[in-house]
Order: structure tokens, then C-alpha cells, then sequence
């Protein structure tokens, strides 16, 4: 995904997207698809306002929740991380199935 960002941008945007894309990717994964082959996944990056934006798409319809789980817990932390690194993120029920995380990264 870093490689979609034009070359001036990616040594100061190019980790974070790479961490936003995984941990976003992750959850769609684990929560959000259950194994059927229409499962897709989808992601979308663009920009507009000052930022680079990234929905990430799935078909469940759970609507994921920043989680503060305890010190020694082995999961739970993955939208913390999102919401410590971008500068806004949102999640949004799509028109016929599914849920989006769209987080967006300031590049002005």
C-alpha cells in the first residue's frame, strides 16, 4: 500500500499507512469475514483534504469499537494504534453489507 503514495510522502506517511493497512486489514480479517468465497475484503486509498484516507471494507456486519483491554492481554490494542495515528477515523455501515473503517493520515 506504501507504494501508492507519491515519493515525497512516503518517508513520512509510508510506515504509518503500512501499520493503519495492517492492523485494519487484520480486524477485517479476523472479525469481519467469515471464510465464504464472496468475503472479499476491500481497500481503497485516496486523497482529499489534506490527507491520505483508507477504508477498509468488509462483509460483517459488527461495528468494531476502540477496546481497552489490560496490560497483560495478548490482543485488543489494534484500534488504539489507529486511533493514535490517524488523524481521524470513522466506522461506517456500507449500503448492502457490510462495515468500513475509513482513517485518515495528514500529509499538509
Amino acid at each position: 500500500m506504501t507504494e501508492s503514495l507519491p515519493p515525497a510522502l512516503r518517508p513520512n506517511l509510508g510506515d504509518d499507512l503500512g501499520l493503519l493497512t495492517s492492523e485494519l486489514v487484520t480486524n477485517a480479517i479476523r472479525h469481519g469475514a467469515d471464510g465464504r468465497d464472496d468475503d472479499l475484503i476491500e481497500l481503497v486509498l485516496w486523497p482529499a483534504d489534506g490527507h491520505y484516507w483508507l477504508a477498509v471494507s468488509d462483509p460483517g456486519m459488527g461495528k468494531p469499537a476502540l477496546a481497552h483491554p489490560g496490560a497483560d492481554a495478548e490482543n485488543g490494542r489494534g484500534l488504539l494504534l489507529v486511533d493514535h495515528i490517524a488523524a481521524a477515523w470513522t466506522v461506517r455501515s456500507r449500503p448492502t453489507r457490510g462495515t468500513s473503517v475509513v482513517a485518515g493520515l495528514s500529509y499538509s
